[in-house]
């Protein structure tokens, strides 16, 4: 069930609002009850869509809640390292059968000639999110930064909360451990939740869907010029942004109506002006989980060069790789890798010195690179679409249809770029701090404002626009 769609909006996300409202908390304030209403709706928000691996999804958070609990228990490091090792090989055990058995069959049957008949195993929705999920548990209960949980209800709650069930963030269990058993209802939370939704939502649908249908008609064009090309990967890189932004405000906007505080997991990745900026930007939760539970135990920057480098390869491979079974996937995680060793190692601080404006071309620049490598299959096809870029192998400047479709939506893609930015958002601090006398007039627009975005926003559902989600395919 997609949250940009009609059933989620208007039957099953009201529905369980008013049923987990309606649960009354016990004198001692906590919200056990609440936190059963959210785990029987995550259950079936799952099973709306993936009915046959609900019972998988139990099982691991049964297995890892009693590898939790006998983790606690270990009294020697030796014991500890056990149970860890047990988890990891039941989490990525599971998550290598159904996202990787075939990616390596192939490989293998590629490598030695053999036939060796696939899986064809359907991938389990969101298996890569909820897996990190419960392994950053592990880790840092190992580490002794939570407590066990003994509770397994609380603890499949926290796993299989339907808000960043399927695609993020990457919530740990450090982040709501608190609030699973306290948190905070108030009305201006849930208004302040409500708006981040509608925002989410409007990006996904409005601008997201809208842009991928630009994207979608330029890749199935036969016109290979040098327009179609830009206009191609502009397409895809704008939509790829608001897809996910936007998912991940309806997710953040939910978990903040039902009193829970999640990561935040984009801040405006297009205005960096470096890689390593962009990926401090991009998919927060999930750069900061390979970074502590990766690059850092690996021995991060506090080793020899060649031993750094070792380490970014490993951490940008298992990027790559975590984002699909393909080898483009693992092409593009070295791609970046090789590009942050080469702005620590070669450039230095040069970057800095640079003005603003270059740093940003440069950036985008080696960002839409990277999209083409993680979008396009097939590195022949990859590498024409990359020199048609430059010039090389191009039909022209530019055609009759490429011209065509950059008229009709230069609107959308210019509206596209300018909410990639912190624009829009400082207009809404200015007209929230706006005040004639004692009157505040944004307490009557926003929700007026809301309310059309959610008429458009569900004018053009019912229509039956285009509503891809790139995220759900990892």
């Amino acid at each position: 069930m997609l949250f940009s769609s009609v059933p989620f909006l208007y039957w099953f996300l009201p529905l369980t609002l008013a049923v987990y409202f309606i649960t009354p908390l016990p004198a001692s304030g906590t919200t056990r009850w609440r936190n059963l209403v959210l785990l029987v709706a995550s259950f079936i928000f799952y099973a709306w869509g993936e009915p046959i691996y609900v019972a998988l999804m139990a099982a691991e958070v049964v297995a890892l809640w009693g590898i939790g609990l006998l983790l606690a228990r270990a009294t020697t490091v030796r014991a500890k390292r056990g149970w860890v090792g047990t988890a990891v090989v039941i989490a990525i055990g599971v998550l290598g059968y159904f996202k990787y058995a075939d990616f390596f069959i192939n490989s293998f049957n590629t490598a030695f000639g053999l036939s060796i008949p696939l899986l064809r195993i359907a991938l389990p929705i969101g298996i890569s999110f909820y897996t990190f999920q419960m392994l950053s548990y592990i880790f840092d209960l190992s580490a002794e930064r939570v407590t066990v949980q003994r509770n397994v209800l609380d603890f499949a709650t926290y796993v299989v909360l339907f808000p960043q069930l399927v695609a993020g963030p990457i919530v740990r269990y450090s982040d709501v451990a608190a609030q699973l058993s306290t948190r905070s209802h108030t009305l201006q939370r849930f208004a302040d939740g409500a708006t981040r939704f509608t925002v989410g939502l409007a990006k996904k649908v409005l601008i997201a869907n809208t842009i991928a249908e630009l994207a979608t008609i330029v890749a199935a064009s036969d016109e290979r010029t040098f327009l179609s090309a830009w206009l191609w990967v502009v397409a895809f890189s704008l939509q790829i942004y608001f897809d996910f932004s936007g998912y991940s405000d309806m997710a953040i906007g939910i978990g903040t109506m039902l009193g829970f505080d999640f990561p935040e997991n984009f801040n405006y990745p297009y205005i960096a002006l470096s890689i390593t900026d962009f990926w401090r930007r991009w998919h927060m939760s999930l750069s900061s989980w390979f970074r502590d539970y990766v690059y850092i135990p690996l021995g991060g920057s506090r080793v020899k060069p060649i031993r750094h480098f070792g380490n970014i390869f490993a951490v940008w491979a298992l990027t790559g790789f975590w984002h699909g079974a393909d080898w483009r996937f693992i092409a593009w995680g070295l791609y970046f890798g090789v590009v942050l060793v080469i702005e620590k190692y070669a450039f230095g601080g040069r970057l800095l010195r640079l003005p603003a404006a270059l740093a940003h071309i440069y950036t985008l620049l080696l960002i839409c690179i990277g999209w083409v490598l993680f979008e396009i299959a097939g590195f022949g096809n990859a590498a024409a679409l990359l020199g048609r870029m430059v010039g090389i192998g191009t039909a022209g400047l530019a055609g009759a249809e490429s011209l065509y479709y950059l008229r009709s939506y230069a609107v959308l893609l210019t509206l596209g770029v300018l909410g990639a930015t912190p624009l829009p958002r400082w207009i809404g601090e200015r007209i929230a701090a706006w005040r004639i006398g004692s009157f505040t007039p944004s307490a009557v627009l926003r929700p007026i404002a809301l309310a059309l975005l959610l008429l458009l926003v569900t004018a053009f559902l019912v229509d039956g626009s285009f509503n891809p989600f790139i995220y759900f395919r990892f």
